[in-house]
């Protein structure tokens, strides 16, 4: 897709801006997920939608790095591979897109049994509980297929898109809303760019290494260790909030029945204010939930890893299980 390539250049060019001499070819590949549109993400069963045939070029060594949206990646990656690098993130939120004849409107404004299209049960979840008014159905295919969908055709009042997407493609412009966390938490990893190597290839590895973003790197470690002690996926309505403020990181999370009338959410923090230490020998390639970092601190990363496994010890302590599988089932039967 146009944003999957825009994405891979802005890679290339920080990379270019750190390794001038080096030369860059880029390799476009269309995956399952980008081919199967007729039915929704959270129906298809596969964890690797976005990634196996890309992971399949990385192994044969037909391509050295592949850039993904983080949130598209497992919280388990197959042996042999890991992040290594996860680039700065982009906003993290979600945004409205209003049909042109709802412009200037707001979600609380739409007029009753507006129709909403959103291809993310969590972000269905979430606001089916707090707007009743309106309704939510899926819509798929990349940003360029799903504004064409909402623009050329009355089936939608609004769409619901990751703002760092729209952002990449230059059209902030038609942001019509930005949900706060308050209105909807955000996916795990949305709105972070992750680089995916062979993870015994040192060269590589070091090489991408650079593009780290510390803050990052240590917020999305941790909303990676809340989705894989959870065992959520796409098929489960599992949200996040990070922040990290004065050495201080702060997760929140949440689990939501497919209506979102049933919800559990917490929030934890820890202090993530570690010196670096040198870390010659055997920890040296240490992954945390599929990232290699060692450019942060090592006590950091797993302070990060901790605090996800914590919080969401903590939800399913007060019954995300039920939650959880009562929502992946009625899904499973939809």
């Amino acid at each position: 897709s146009q944003l999957a390539r825009i994405q891979t250049d802005s890679v290339v060019e920080m990379l270019r801006g750190l390794y001038p001499d080096l030369h860059y070819e880029i390799v476009a590949m269309s995956t399952t997920g980008d081919k199967i549109l007729d039915t929704a993400l959270s129906k298809i069963g596969e964890k690797s939608l976005f990634t196996k045939e890309l992971e399949n070029a990385l192994e044969r060594k037909e391509v050295d790095l592949v850039v993904h949206s983080l949130k598209d990646l497992p919280t388990s990656l197959p042996p042999g591979f890991t992040i290594g690098a996860v680039c700065k993130r982009e906003n993290p939120h979600d945004a409205v897109v209003f049909h042109p004849k709802s412009a200037g409107k707001t979600l609380s404004l739409l007029p009753e049994k507006s129709v909403i299209g959103t291809s993310s049960l969590r972000r269905a979840a979430q606001l089916k509980k707090k707007f009743p008014h309106l309704e939510f159905r899926d819509i798929r295919g990349n940003l360029n297929t799903r504004l064409k969908k909402l623009d050329e055709k009355e089936d939608f009042s609004a769409i619901i898109l990751a703002a760092a997407g729209l952002k990449r493609m230059g059209w902030e412009n038609r942001i019509g809303q930005m949900l706060s966390p308050e209105d909807c938490l955000y996916a795990v990893g949305q709105g972070a760019l992750a680089v995916e190597v062979r993870a015994k290839d040192q060269e590589i590895l070091n090489m991408v290494s650079a593009l780290h973003d510390g803050e990052t790197v240590l917020c999305c470690i941790a909303e990676r260790a809340f989705m894989k002690h959870l065992e959520g996926g796409c098929s489960v309505p599992v949200a996040v909030s990070s922040m990290l403020k004065d050495g201080q990181l702060y997760l929140t999370g949440a689990v939501y029945s497919l209506d979102g009338s049933d919800s559990l959410k917490e929030t934890m923090q820890t202090s993530v204010n570690y010196p670096q230490q040198n870390e010659d020998g055997p920890n040296d390639d240490v992954q945390h939930v599929g990232i290699t970092a060692k450019i942060v601190p090592r006590q950091a990363r797993q302070a990060a890893e901790n605090l996800g496994v914590e919080l969401a010890s903590l939800l399913l302590s007060k019954g995300a299980k039920h939650i959880l599988s009562v929502a992946r089932q009625l899904n499973d039967a939809s």
